[in-house]
């Protein structure tokens, strides 16, 4: 027996959410496909980039909690994430002094390097994917700006 559907669209592409599903999995793709060599992963990258992002806003090292809200990552996967990347020696992990249930992480110096040299290849498939010359991608960065801001206010 087939079953009626009750989608708001004639079409799926006409979908803006299936849109942006289809074309950031597509982006996670080529991010995954830059970083490989280096051996992590595109969420790895993103938590070492916030510890190194917020290393210069907290002297004592950003704790977890801070670096996931600072880069919207769901609070269980920032804690395998960590788990993960502890691991694998990039960064360290310290109780702070003011807070014995919160813990500073600092990137190792080969942790460090690793995001240094990550940062190229991200910011390359950036600029391969959302090139300058899209017709209204400086429209697009302001609306994206714009929901971030309202849903998480």
């Amino acid at each position: 027996m087939k079953q009626s559907m009750n989608f708001s669209f004639k079409s799926a592409e006409e979908s803006p959410g299936f849109l942006l599903w289809r074309l950031t999995n597509l982006w996670q793709q080529q991010q995954r496909k830059a970083l490989q060599p280096l051996g992590i992963t595109h969420p790895q990258f993103v938590a070492l980039a916030g510890i190194l992002w917020l290393s210069n806003q907290y002297q004592q090292g950003p704790s977890q909690n801070q670096v996931a809200e600072f880069t919207h990552i769901d609070k269980m996967m920032m804690s395998d994430l960590v788990k993960t990347l502890l691991q694998k020696a990039l960064i360290e992990r310290y109780q702070q002094e003011t807070d014995r249930r919160a813990y500073s992480l600092h990137l190792t110096k080969k942790g460090h390097q690793l995001t240094l040299d990550a940062i190229p290849l991200v910011e390359g498939v950036d600029a391969t994917f959302f090139t300058n010359e899209t017709q209204g991608l400086s429209g697009f960065l302001t609306i994206l700006n714009q929901r971030m801001t309202v849903h998480t206010l």
